[in-house]
């Protein structure tokens, strides 16, 4: 009784995964942000960095989902108040406490502490 039931079980997630279907209809293009920071290149062209996405890929997993610190780790929602943008800057570059050096580097860097540099 047991072995059917789950079987029974099993094989409807299957169909049920396996007909979830595909919307066809054209999605809304994505407006963009004004998190994105322009910035130039060696080459004297200008990139685009989204500065709250690098932020949500790198930052939230220690800082929290809405960047208000958890554990050992500081809010960054208000960092601009307490730190200034090269100050940032250092932190993202050297790391500090059990924050590991050059977790984001380059123009992202750059991109991220003028970014938070604004959230106070």
């Amino acid at each position: 009784m047991k072995k059917s039931l789950m079987a029974l079980l099993f094989g409807t997630t299957l169909i049920l995964g396996a007909c979830g279907g595909e919307d066809t209809a054209d999605p809304e293009p994505a407006e963009e942000t004004p998190t994105e920071t322009p910035t130039e290149t060696p080459a004297g062209e200008e990139t685009t960095v989204d500065a709250e996405e690098i932020v949500n890929q790198q930052c939230i997993s220690c800082h929290g989902e809405n960047l208000e610190g958890q554990g050992n780790f500081p809010p960054l929602n208000d960092v601009g108040s307490r730190l200034s943008e090269e100050e940032i800057l250092t932190v993202i570059l050297e790391g500090r406490g059990q924050m590991p050096a050059e977790i984001i580097e380059g123009e992202e860097a750059e991109a991220v502490a003028a970014w938070l540099s604004e959230q106070e």
